[in-house]
């Protein structure tokens, strides 16, 4: 057990340290404000307060963690790491930052809940953050940090052991829109005739006759390829279901279709399946309600992950009713037009309410890569994507993280704008799945 001696305990205190040791570094942490058992203690021992005690591990104390509410904060970017810091007055620290305010400031997203720029779907900005900002959006920096400390602590104690952890992969596939041309509907399968027509799309005419004919698979239809790549790597990626009414940014099969649920059943029966909450959501937090009852009934079980559609949420409001709808995990932290670390981390954690400065049970799952960042964002080749994705992959095997990619059953498809990705797809599992 690592001993930690603060003055004052604090939720965000609890909140950092508990991050720090139990969800990154695997071990338990004891804080507490008795100074004289913190001496007696010969154990690992860590001083996070304004005044060094003896010759222990000694960080001095910013304010935000002794803070509540929301204000702007004075950041710096130091050199260690090339990260952000936090400097505090006193003392000379163990590091020149204060490690724990930098987490807790990152990983709970606290810019977020400041004013800030918005994207043309109202979704907080990646090139507004400070780590894209500071060039390090491509580093898990808080576990870069924890492994530091965790060397730190054995120099000065090297009979300590803490416990192995191991690098994993978890794959994801959102289903946004099953199938390109079946399953639509007779006015929005005339209305894609129609656009065919206007557009001079004389391939698409063809195409959509030949598939609703039989004569040719639906392009989206890349299901079997999908167990073919789980088999072969021996991963079980967890699906998101988009099953909401139809919207603007809300197209896929309607739920009514028999073929949609038999999918939906079908891929449950061998993996994980979670609800992709609609983009409309966001605007009436009782669709989710309906949404998530709709995917239940379809597989007749429990529904607990999520992953929001467009990744579009907000602080803290998503999260709380996500919470409200008995969700225990989240997937949807990470960057539309970003590859990298939204909250600095490639490791689950707890949301952190800011509002109510209230760790809650909620587990959040940040994803590193999406291929649509890689390719319409970034604008990619798949040989430029390919290299991107493994120097993410490096990034979290140094710290034995968890990397957890995002994918869409049409990307899969080498139909129009696709072709290629299949290759990318599958070097993406060759680097990171075994």
């Amino acid at each position: 057990m690592i001993l930690v001696y603060t003055p004052k305990k604090t939720n965000r205190i609890h909140y950092s340290f508990n991050l720090i040791f139990k969800e990154i570094l695997g071990c338990e942490v004891k804080i507490i404000t008795d100074v004289e058992e913190f001496k007696s203690n010969e154990g690992p021992k860590i001083n996070y307060s304004k005044k060094k005690l003896d010759e222990e591990i000694f960080f001095i104390s910013h304010r935000l963690l002794l803070e509540t509410g929301i204000s702007e904060q004075d950041i710096t970017v130091s050199e260690f790491e090339e990260t952000i810091g936090f400097y505090p007055t006193g003392p000379k620290s163990q590091w020149p930052f204060d490690p724990f305010a930098a987490s807790f400031f990152l990983s709970t997203r606290y810019e977020e809940y400041l004013p800030h720029i918005m994207d043309i779907y109202d979704r907080f900005n990646a090139k507004e953050s400070v780590a894209f900002k500071n060039n390090f959006l491509d580093k898990p920096v808080i576990n870069i940090w924890a492994y530091k400390l965790k060397t730190l602590i054995l120099e000065k104690y090297p009979d300590y052991k803490f416990p192995v952890k191991k690098y994993k992969y978890v794959g994801s596939i959102d289903i946004d829109n099953a199938y390109a041309y079946l399953e639509k509907g007779l006015l929005r399968t005339i209305g894609g005739f129609m656009r065919d027509i206007v557009k001079l799309d004389g391939f698409g005419f063809k195409e959509r006759v030949a598939v609703l004919f039989g004569s040719k698979k639906d392009p989206y239809d890349t299901y079997d390829y999908q167990n073919e790549m789980n088999k072969k790597f021996g991963i079980k990626p967890i699906y998101f279901f988009l099953v909401a009414d139809y919207g603007f940014n809300d197209k896929n099969v309607p739920v009514t279709s028999r073929k949609f649920q038999s999918l939906i059943k079908a891929i449950g029966d061998y993996t994980d399946v979670g609800i992709h909450p609609s983009f409309g959501s966001n605007q009436k937090v009782e669709k989710l309600k309906e949404e998530k009852r709709r995917l239940t009934d379809i597989l007749r079980r429990e529904v607990t992950k999520s992953r929001q559609h467009f990744l579009k949420f907000t602080f803290p409001f998503t999260f709380r009713n996500l919470i409200e709808r008995d969700i225990t995990d989240d997937y949807s932290l990470g960057y539309a037009s970003e590859v990298g670390f939204r909250s600095g981390l490639c490791s689950t954690y707890n949301f952190y309410d800011l509002d109510l400065e209230v760790e809650t049970k909620l587990r959040l799952h940040p994803f590193a890569v999406m291929e649509a960042t890689l390719k319409y964002y970034m604008k990619l080749s798949p040989i430029e994507a390919v290299t991107a994705i493994n120097e993410i992959v490096d990034e979290i095997r140094k710290v034995n993280g968890t990397f957890i990619s995002l994918w869409h059953n049409e990307t899969m498809s080498e139909d129009k704008n696709w072709v290629g990705w299949r290759y990318v797809y599958e070097k993406m599992l060759q680097k990171s799945a075994k």
